[in-house]
């Protein structure tokens, strides 16, 4: 099936008929006659339902649907996106070992590497993401993970994944992709390299400002069991009523996104031509320096982008208070339009050397267009600027 039908039809079988509805089974245990099952069920990712921190059948449901939409073959979903993030990190990685991430990264996985870095002696190197000889050079003997995001928060940057994945895999150092921006209706990772794709499904996948979540997706089964095991211990379980909020928002993905990047495009082009704003950031304009890498195996752009106001900070403290219908508020992928300032929330955990290197100012503004009518969201913007 595409992947418009496949995100409708999430299959939860059971017995003589299927429910149209995944069904919720918000329970943390179940109980068994043969203690045999009891064992098996705690023994494999994918075999009958003991405690839900081992998995759950609405935690499942999830974790197939995700899996599908993504063409992989087995996936864990946890808590949160930085939870998917940190169980991969900390599943795949050991003291001294090294990883290569691209500079303009989430600060989330920012930080998450520097304490890496600083808890267990991880090294970090940061690349541009788009030159494949500076991924050859920066692989080492302790190299394990090469850390891309399709479409990058905030600034559009967009890695070039079809060809620094195959580099990587030579070398033997899995891929991760972050393509929480991007989503599977616009871009499938794995078909392009990637060892294991993650997502915070709080945004897109979920979709309505709800619920909080992230999954992991894989493309190998033996990788995917030696996380599982990992992730049994490392407690970073999702709730079963999460994924069930989430399995309902994925039914109406392929709708929502196509609106999301329809109103994107309308929004970044009144932004671009407006003379209070001094740049406009969106990967799917052609003047973006990263659109004909991203054009080349990304087919939408649904995601946040960035502009810069004239007049900096103190322009960018006014304009968040001036707003009406847009919100000012963390996250994105809902149906509401948001904004936020970078520099002061996002990524505060960065300092300015590497604010500049991911191409963030003191008047950046973060916008995170929802489901609204494009004509109202510009009317909103022009009043405020």
């Amino acid at each position: 099936m595409r992947p418009e039908t496949r995100a409708v039809h999430v299959r939860v079988p059971v017995p003589d008929s299927t429910p149209l509805a995944a069904p919720l089974y918000q329970t943390s245990s179940f109980a068994f006659d043969d203690p045999a099952l009891l064992a098996e069920g705690l023994n494999h990712p994918d075999r009958g339902y003991a405690y839900s921190r081992f998995t759950n059948p609405t935690v499942r449901a999830l974790e197939e649907a995700v899996t599908g939409l993504e063409g992989g073959t087995a996936a864990i979903a946890t808590a949160s996106g930085m939870g998917a993030i940190s169980l991969l990190l900390h599943g795949l990685l050991r003291a001294g070992d090294h990883v290569i991430a691209q500079h303009t990264l989430y600060g989330g996985t920012h930080a998450k590497l520097r304490d890496l870095a600083d808890r267990y002696d991880i090294g970090v190197t940061f690349v541009t993401g788009h030159d494949p000889d500076e991924v050859r050079q920066a692989i080492t003997a302790r190299t394990r993970v090469l850390y891309l995001e399709t479409i990058a928060n905030p600034t559009g940057h967009s890695s070039d994944l079809p060809v620094l994945a195959p580099i990587a895999k030579a070398a033997g150092v899995l891929t991760i992709v972050d393509n929480t921006f991007v989503t599977p209706l616009f871009c499938r990772p794995i078909e392009h390299g990637a060892d294991v794709v993650v997502h915070s499904v709080t945004k897109f996948l979920g979709g309505h400002s709800d619920v909080t979540g992230g999954v992991a997706v894989f493309a190998d089964d033996a990788l995917h069991r030696r996380v599982w095991e990992h992730a049994v211990e490392f407690g970073s379980v999702a709730d079963p009523f999460a994924a069930w909020l989430t399995l309902r928002g994925i039914q109406t993905l392929p709708l929502r996104v196509e609106r999301h990047a329809a109103n994107v495009a309308r929004v970044a082009g009144f932004l671009a031509g407006h003379p209070a704003v001094e740049r406009v950031l969106w990967t799917g304009s052609p003047d973006h320096p990263s659109h004909a890498v991203a054009e080349t195996y990304i087919t939408g752009f649904p995601a946040p982008f960035c502009f810069d106001l004239a007049g900096g900070f103190d322009a960018g403290l006014h304009f968040q208070r001036s707003v009406r219908v847009i919100k000012l508020a963390a996250s994105l992928g809902g149906t509401q339009t948001l904004i936020l300032h970078p520099a002061g929330s996002t990524h505060r955990q960065l300092d300015e050397q590497q604010l500049a290197a991911a191409s963030i100012g003191p008047g950046t503004i973060r916008i995170a267009v929802g489901i609204e009518h494009a004509d109202d969201l510009i009317a909103d913007l022009a009043r405020a600027l």
